[in-house]
């Protein structure tokens, strides 16, 4: 599939997307590459393969729920700007 220039128009008003007169064809191209990397997947062998609808049919490996700390506030507040001991230091902003 390939779409024409009065296409793509219609495409960026859709989306709202301002669009000069001059990135037209950059956008067509980059569109229809999009479309040509959909067409491929077409073409993957998916006989056997069961159709997945959601995350909600794999099950999760569970692990123990433990409450901590981390054990990581010098890492964390590393890059701080400011800190007061364990914590962040913000500027106040209620007067």
């Amino acid at each position: 599939m390939s779409l024409d220039p009065a296409t793509v128009r219609r495409i960026a008003r859709l989306a709202r997307i301002r669009l000069e007169e001059g990135e037209v064809a950059r956008l067509q191209g980059e569109l229809n590459g999009i479309l040509g990397w959909i067409e491929q997947l077409s073409e993957v062998d998916v006989e056997g393969v069961a159709p997945l609808t959601g995350g909600a049919q794999i099950a999760l490996r569970m692990r123990a729920d433990a409450v901590t700390d981390g054990g990581q506030a010098e890492k964390i507040l590393a890059n701080a700007p400011d800190r007061a001991g364990e914590f962040f230091a913000v500027p106040k902003v209620v007067e």
